[in-house]
């Protein structure tokens, strides 16, 4: 049996991780290494991509960074979230704002510490991305599309990281990069329709609030159609082995997902919608593997 004092420190740690989405960290960390095994440096030895320790330094500084943009999101949206997400705040709150703000500093710290040593271009790029994400969650969130469009530029800096580190300039890769934001903005612009109420309340001028929903679905919708765009030259113009048949399956799903964009009306079903749009991300993660599922082997005999 865990004392208290044990059962209170643990709670603390998951308040911790649940701050930091430690699950979208890992989630991104494995997207990186298979983005470079498969993607950005596919004619390299496995061992080579794996245990490279520049690549290993890349990948560990894009988590602290990400970790403290978490933390320094959930400082400025605290009293928000009490509103669009009551539990989960509740649980976050275990952690005192000073705490939070010591461990945002110390990983953004950190983060440059370990760029500096792949090279001094690398830690000026990771401390312009820690400003940006500090300029996003003080500012920017606030302005209608943009705090959108930035929020997903900041969601896929991370492997523009390993893609400069790589210096691969494929087309594919572009291709695959326009159709990782266009979902992710998507997705930016459907947590704004699912949270409504606290954005309300604290004076976020979002599109939803200032025009109203139709106009938010509007945008949404042309969104998820360029969306089809990138999917339909990866499955006809590009070589992505069998990973085709996720963007195959993402036509589908996206137009599915279309029909109940219209049909929705409540939070509940903008939390579900989130979630779909999320799924294909996570989806899309682990299909990297069917770009060349004897690859592996391969390159380990």
């Amino acid at each position: 049996m865990l004392s208290r004092k044990n059962k209170l420190l643990l709670l603390k740690f998951l308040s911790l991780f649940s701050i930091v989405r430690g699950y979208n960290i890992l989630m991104i960390i494995l997207a990186q290494y298979l983005a470079s095994i498969y993607i950005l440096a596919p004619n390299l030895p496995l061992r080579k991509v794996v245990f490279d320790l520049n690549l290993f330094v890349l990948v560990a500084a894009s988590a602290a960074v990400i970790a403290a943009g978490y933390i320094i999101n959930n400082f400025y949206d605290a009293e928000k979230d009490l509103i669009n997400k009551p539990n989960k705040t509740l649980l976050d709150r275990l952690v005192s704002q000073r705490t939070k703000l010591s461990a945002y500093f110390v990983l953004n710290f950190l983060a440059v510490l370990l760029a500096s040593y792949v090279s001094f271009r690398a830690s000026v790029f990771f401390s312009a991305y820690i400003f940006a994400i500090w300029l996003y969650s003080h500012k920017l969130k606030r302005v209608p599309f943009i705090g959108n469009f930035v929020s997903a530029i900041l969601a896929i800096t991370p492997f523009f990281a390993v893609f400069v580190y790589y210096k691969n300039f494929e087309t594919v890769i572009f291709v695959h990069a326009i159709f990782l934001f266009l979902l992710i903005l998507a997705r930016e612009m459907i947590k704004d329709l699912e949270n409504i109420a606290g954005d309300l309340v604290h004076d976020y001028r979002t599109i939803p609030i200032l025009y109203g929903p139709r106009v938010s679905k509007i945008c949404i919708t042309l969104l998820v159609l360029l969306t089809l765009v990138p999917s339909l030259l990866l499955i006809y113009n590009f070589d992505v082995g069998y990973m085709h048949y996720y963007f195959i399956g993402c036509i589908f799903f996206l137009l599915l997902f279309l029909i109940l964009l219209w049909r929705s009306d409540s939070k509940k079903h903008y939390v579900w919608l989130h979630n779909i749009l999320k799924l294909i991300i996570i989806i899309g993660v682990f299909s990297i593997l069917l770009i060349n599922v004897d690859l592996v082997l391969n390159r380990i005999f």
